[in-house]
């Protein structure tokens, strides 16, 4: 039962890579240069591109199930291909966004939107993974460079709450379902076990990295204008109006991990000692 993973150089891709070999499935890793990334001894590398669906062909040669991340461009081709190769599962990264209030106007909750419709017509059994917000977003945010430089997080709102999710979490529910059938034809909305501001998230940090950080409050204009730097305008918006809506509002948990897992989902302090490193000098050199 060969695996492929779509956006294997990933965060998540990669935990769902690991994850695949610690069961010992056959994996095939895809990426749009795998040789720009450092995968494994012995894993399968092909190059492949969601939005060019005619990359696909040798990726999809021999494989039984997809583990794949949402692009709206060329996704109808993308489920046309995995169906003449004859993939017996998909399963999608998508988000949680899709189902809250708000997903009529949310970016997010439209694009993911638009590939779980895509699969779901192509009559491929699926699972779509609707992950809450990712607690790797520490990093992904510039928490971790400012950490690093100034022992410092500047942020909006942050008594702003989530139910961050560990990416091992994310990847365990992904091997469930592929390698098990696992939650077939559902849309799991997937949590951390708990709901934290992104204060106590930082406090935590700091326990992993032995020293305080200082939290510098931004307005959300401040925040605008620095995200805006690296970050589409209209994610900006989405995320800023999330967290504005979050103040003081505990986050909604689920035990979908626990369920189709079979194990209860990671902590946030959990995943802050695994990346400790992330937040170091030592891991900025």
């Amino acid at each position: 039962m060969t695996i492929l993973v779509i956006g294997a150089s990933g965060l998540v891709g990669g935990a769902v890579l690991d994850a695949l070999r610690a069961a010992g499935a056959p994996v095939r890793a895809a990426s749009r240069d795998p040789a720009a990334h450092s995968f494994p001894a012995g894993v399968e590398t092909v190059a492949a591109d969601l939005t060019r669906p005619e990359t696909l062909g040798r990726a999809l040669g021999g494989v039984d199930g997809v583990f794949l991340y949402a692009r709206r461009d060329g996704a109808e081709g993308v489920v046309a291909a995995a169906k003449a190769a004859g993939v017996k599962r998909l399963v999608l990264l998508s988000s949680a966004a899709v189902a809250m209030e708000g997903a009529d106007v949310d970016v997010l909750a439209d694009m993911h939107g638009a590939v779980e419709r895509a699969i779901m017509a192509s009559g491929i059994p699926w699972t779509f993974l609707r992950a809450t917000g990712f607690a790797a977003n520490a990093i992904q945010w510039g928490w971790a460079r400012s950490i690093r430089a100034a022992n410092v997080v500047r942020l909006p709102y942050p008594e702003a709450q989530v139910a961050p999710i560990h990416e091992k979490d994310i990847a365990d529910v992904a091997v469930a379902a592929l390698l098990r059938g696992a939650a077939a034809n559902e849309a799991p909305h997937l949590t951390g076990p708990r709901s934290l501001s992104q204060r106590q998230q930082v406090e935590l940090i700091a326990e992993a990295i032995g020293r305080p950080i200082r939290i510098e409050a931004l307005s959300h204009e401040e925040a605008k204008a620095g995200m805006s730097r690296a970050v589409p305008a209209n994610i900006v918006e989405m995320m800023l109006g999330y967290w504005a809506r979050s103040v003081g509002r505990p986050a909604e948990v689920t035990n979908e991990v626990e369920r189709i897992a079979g194990h209860p989902a990671r902590s946030f302090a959990e995943w802050a000692r695994d990346h400790a490193a992330d937040f170091t000098e030592t891991a900025a050199a």
